[in-house]
């Protein structure tokens, strides 16, 4: 069914509404805020079939696919919501008085606070993970901040049962009203409206590069400019070091076949780059990795607009000069189907055209061929920042070549040896986020607990009473956590 774009009548109450909630719900225990979080987690666990098949209906996505995405979310709200209660992401640093200085040092004492109501953008290709309950969400609800989503027009319907369950779950936990809400937009009114409204504090956005810029913008030009959290997408490299590939030719091929085509190349750590040094292995991985990408048939993407605009970029990529296509799906023809393509061209071209280096999301890629390790280098420094850079090498092409793999360090967020980017596992040490224009923030993850941390800022209590500190500052630590003490790491008291 058709939902109605909100009204900017109605994104104002809801700004205002939430910002009253925000001056309760910031008061709650970490305990409160997790089990919120915790009974969010139950109710899409035993969420009705329908939410499934809906989701199937509205992305195309396999139904296996889905259940999965939807248990990663799962295990997102409760992972972070026990992260919430450790309370390890509050920082909580205390130094104590000395009186003996001169002059005297007071008493010191940080954490973090949160900022306010959060605007979330669910994204088009995650339904559940980074949409209405996903990441940002549960990020936000951890740091004490009410959350407001816009729901991706692509996966309406998930996403306004998804809301439901939110709102039931905290009906039954007594939060504030308002803590949550759920907007439809199908233009960009309703974002840009959510974006400058002078109660909204913080924005997280998952998708394109042209989406989180113009969001960032709006941001920033607002009286009191506000963080974007956007996470913006790359061509995340791969770099085939010489003797690696020299020894595993046909093996990473096949990896990296799977990784370029899986869910129709619809992640934003989807390899869309490989570089390589021309050789005979070379010359026989790009055969291989072809034959792979040609065994595999067209598929449905998400939604029409995702389809239109993969074909558009495809076909530009593959006109542009020294650019040949190696293999694509064997029977593909132009439609909503996601045609899996490869590509090659010698790394002048790339240096020299800007097009080469732009995402084209979906199951595309292209080998890069390098002259010499050198011209590898040269390439390297190019290149703009990336959720991810890949190395394909021995520990030998490592230590022989220590200012290119720094230069491939340099660029991303996640440094992966002998293995894919696609897949993002849920953990306090992974990163998911990278230098501009990876995303508007490099010092911030988009996956793992840490990310609550986004949407909250430091505050330093000078010469308080210990009673009236709130309770991760308190000289006994009652909420019996992590904190630093006189630059000691420790869970004792203050004496």
């Amino acid at each position: 069914m058709p939902y109605p774009d909100a009204s900017l009548e109605a994104i104002d109450t809801i700004c205002n509404n939430a910002w009253k909630a925000f001056h309760e719900y910031r008061l709650l225990s970490l305990k409160q805020r997790a089990d919120f979080m915790r009974a969010i987690a139950q109710k899409l666990d035993n969420a009705d079939p329908s939410l499934i098949s809906t989701a199937m209906a509205e992305t195309h996505l396999p139904e296996a696919r889905l259940r999965s995405e939807k248990a990663r979310t799962v295990f997102q709200l409760t992972s972070y919501a026990a992260a919430c209660e450790r309370g390890t992401w509050l920082d909580a640093r205390i130094d104590t008085a000395i009186t003996s200085k001169n002059p005297a040092q007071p008493d010191l004492r940080k954490t973090l606070t949160p900022l306010g109501p959060v605007v979330v953008f669910g994204a088009s290709n995650f339904p559940f993970a980074y949409s209405t309950a996903g990441g940002d969400t549960a990020c936000a609800f951890a740091a004490g901040c009410p959350v407001i989503v816009k729901g991706h027009p692509a996966h309406a319907g998930t996403s306004q049962m998804v809301a439901n369950l939110i709102l039931e779950a905290a009906r039954e936990t007594h939060m504030p009203d308002h803590v949550f809400a759920h907007v439809h937009g199908s233009g960009f009114e309703v974002g840009k409206a959510l974006v400058e409204h002078p109660r909204v504090k913080a924005v997280g956005f998952t998708g394109s590069f042209a989406g989180g810029k113009q969001l960032w913008d709006w941001a920033n030009a607002r009286p009191e400019p506000i963080p974007v959290f956007a996470e913006m997408g790359s061509i995340n490299p791969v770099f085939l070091f010489p003797e690696k590939l020299e020894k595993a030719t046909k093996e990473i091929a096949d990896m990296y076949a799977a990784s370029v085509t899986t869910s129709v190349g619809q992640f934003c750590t989807n390899p869309g780059l490989i570089i390589g040094v021309e050789s005979e292995a070379l010359s026989k991985f790009i055969d291989i990795l072809g034959e792979g990408i040609a065994a595999t048939p067209p598929a449905d993407m998400l939604h029409a607009g995702i389809a239109k605009a993969y074909a558009e970029k495809r076909k530009n990529a593959l006109s542009q000069d020294q650019v040949t296509e190696v293999a694509e799906s064997r029977n593909a023809s132009e439609g909503a189907q996601g045609i899996a393509t490869i590509a090659t061209a010698p790394a002048s071209a790339f240096l020299g055209n800007p097009v080469l280096h732009q995402e084209v999301f979906g199951p595309y890629s292209i080998v890069i061929q390098c002259r010499d390790l050198t011209e590898m280098y040269n390439l390297a420094m190019k290149l703009e920042g990336q959720l991810t850079t890949s190395l394909m090498a021995t520990d030998q092409d490592i230590q022989q070549n220590p200012a290119l793999v720094e230069a491939i360090k340099n660029i991303a967020g996640r440094f992966i040896m002998n293995g894919v980017p696609t897949g993002v596992t849920v953990a306090l040490s992974m990163q998911h986020g990278g230098p501009y224009p990876a995303t508007t923030d490099s010092r911030w993850s988009a996956v793992g607990a840490d990310g609550i941390k986004r949407f909250a800022r430091p505050v330093c209590y000078q010469n308080w009473s210990d009673y009236l500190l709130p309770d991760e500052l308190k000289n006994a630590n009652p909420l019996g956590i992590w904190r630093t003490v006189n630059d000691i790491l420790t869970k004792d008291a203050v004496q």
